[in-house]
């Protein structure tokens, strides 16, 4: 399914291409202090040996296939995959100009609290989303890797709640905004 395959690379190009662009929009100086050098330096490195696996995975046959005959799970993980870039990316663009960047964990001097939109009802949709589309992507491409979504959980999990203490820390209003929303699904967590 040579379209499959081109639909969750280009999903992915649009996401890294929103990524960059509203990241170069909202530049500004930080409240808090970034991490050590070598910490960041290794996430960063993490993260693009991550995306170009993820990319070049696109492009091979089944790795560690599921099923001999995939065709529904192919289009079930397509459906999940869309649902997961939608809401990262609308996560993303709704964050606007106060979005930092993660490996640098950065509360910026202009950043507010936002409320409206995903934010409305849970205070990580991109994280959610990256989680949904990955699962979908995996699913999509008949992979058993899709246990690495599953291995990835905890360390999103960890990043949301440190996240979160330094916006507590930092940022007027988001302990209430904390109170009256959920983490990572409406109405329940």
């Amino acid at each position: 399914m040579i379209w499959l395959r081109l639909y969750l690379l280009a999903g992915l190009i649009l996401h890294k291409a929103v990524w960059e662009y509203m990241k170069r929009r909202s530049g500004d100086s930080p409240k808090a202090a970034p991490p050590a050098g070598l910490v960041v330096t290794a996430m960063k490195a993490v993260k693009i040996l991550i995306l170009l696996g993820i990319l070049v995975q696109t492009l091979l046959p089944d790795i560690l296939p599921i099923s001999s005959s995939p065709t529904m799970l192919r289009l079930i993980g397509a459906a999940v995959y869309t649902i997961g870039l939608i809401t990262a990316l609308l996560g993303r663009l709704q964050l606007g100009t106060n979005w930092s960047d993660i490996e640098t964990a950065q509360v910026l001097s202009r950043q507010q609290v936002v409320s409206n939109g995903l934010y409305r009802y849970i205070r990580h949709p991109i994280y959610i989303g990256d989680v949904i589309l990955l699962t979908g992507l995996e699913l999509s491409l008949n992979s058993w890797l899709v246990l690495g979504v599953v291995l990835m959980t905890p360390f999103i999990l960890w990043k949301a709640v440190r996240e979160e203490e330094m916006l507590a820390a930092t940022l007027t209003g988001y302990d209430d905004y904390r109170g009256r929303t959920k983490r990572f699904i409406p109405f329940v967590v």
